[in-house]
């Protein structure tokens, strides 16, 4: 028998609807084949899998099973993976109503006694379920809040396997979460961890800050240790400009597909302030990989970027931003895609006067050699 559900593939900041299809039966000796571009993270799903259905109540039948996922020219990635693949098997073995499933699209990864463990990537997903004008999303309660924030979607948190079957059939007393995204945004927009406004004295550097959260513009603050740098450009997000639902919408896509939102979070509500070290790669900080990942450059967008300790940082680090700070994007090409992230920042740098710090302190005497200096 023939059973098919749908899934969901996230590429840059878009998803892409995956079709899993299973058949099952047509030889004695039982026998599992993926197929379909799937990584190692999907194949060693088979493990979870069996051992879910097992221990939720369902039997995996000593068939032949071939499970699909289409279309099979781009690579499948992640263990999102195990709940399509769980019901359709259920489906195609008979044990699950299959009427219903081609109007959901399902996400989750099992653990073994068939729980339900949260996924990265949702928000892009329920916005291409919505798109394509399937009736709901079935995904872990851990991400629910972030996929209703999509309207004119039901979207069905459940915890495992039981549930998600429940929810396919009709049973049980199963309502979508409900979220009013307006109101649940403009609530939580104001709660600064830091605020700018407990700083006392710098009046000077406070005046520049206030100035460039102004204009948006780039700043770099030169400094002995101690001095407050750090804590200065900490503080920048609560004097720039409140996000908008649109800019936090974009935020939270880009967060998600990281898989970097707080559990049951929905929205991003504050401009987001990032601070990589300086050893960091240049992969790390424009994003990449051979499935391609959003850098510290994308993770800071609507926000700050922070880079403490400049001259500490590799040249070729430093140089790669040049584009991305002209064109507020970054274009990750790779041999089979091109993905596009967005990076409109703004760059906050900080740095000691000389290597030892003190150069014209007004209390401690510099130490570093005169020929520092000279530059040579």
């Amino acid at each position: 028998m023939l059973a098919k559900t749908y899934a969901s593939a996230v590429f840059g900041v878009d998803a892409r609807t995956v079709t899993v299809e299973v058949n099952a039966g047509g030889a004695q000796q039982p026998k599992y084949f993926l197929v379909g571009l799937p990584d190692s993270a999907v194949k060693e799903g088979e493990q979870r899998i069996e051992a879910a259905i097992n221990n939720s109540g369902f039997r995996l039948p000593r068939l032949k099973l071939v499970v699909n996922l289409a279309p099979a020219d781009i690579r499948k990635e992640g263990s999102a993976y195990d709940l399509p693949i769980a019901m359709a098997i259920l489906a195609a073995t008979g044990q699950v109503d299959k009427e219903k499933l081609d109007q959901f699209v399902l996400m989750g990864e099992l653990a073994l006694d068939g729980q339900i463990r949260p996924v990265r990537g949702v928000l892009p997903m329920a916005i291409q379920a919505r798109k394509e004008k399937f009736q709901g999303l079935l995904i872990p309660t851990a991400n629910a809040r972030e996929a209703a924030i999509v309207n004119h979607l039901d979207v069905y948190a459940v915890t495992n396997l039981r549930e998600a079957v429940e929810v396919v059939e009709g049973q049980g007393e199963h309502r979508p979460v409900q979220l009013d995204t307006r109101d649940d945004f403009f609530a939580n927009q104001e709660a600064y961890q830091l605020d700018f406004a407990d700083v006392r004295g710098q009046d000077n550097i406070k005046r520049a800050l206030e100035i460039a959260a102004a204009g948006g513009h780039n700043v770099i603050l030169i400094g002995p240790p101690g001095a407050g740098k750090t804590m200065l450009a900490r503080r920048m997000p609560s004097i720039l400009p409140p996000l908008g639902l649109q800019e936090a919408l974009e935020t939270t896509k880009i967060h998600s597909v990281a898989g970097i939102l707080p559990p049951n979070s929905a929205l991003v509500y504050h401009r987001p302030f990032r601070s990589p070290h300086h050893t960091i790669s240049d992969v790390a900080l424009v994003g990449g990989g051979s499935n391609p990942l959003p850098g510290e450059i994308s993770l800071a967008h609507h926000g700050v970027l922070f880079l403490d300790e400049l001259p500490e940082f590799k040249r070729t680090v430093l140089e790669v931003m040049r584009q991305p700070m002209e064109e507020r994007k970054v274009t990750i090409s790779r041999a089979k895609l091109t993905v596009d992230y967005p990076a409109n920042f703004m760059l906050i740098a900080s740095m000691n006067p000389c290597p030892c710090g003190y150069y014209n302190h007004p209390e401690k005497e510099c130490v570093c050699a005169p020929v520092w200096f000279n530059g040579t």
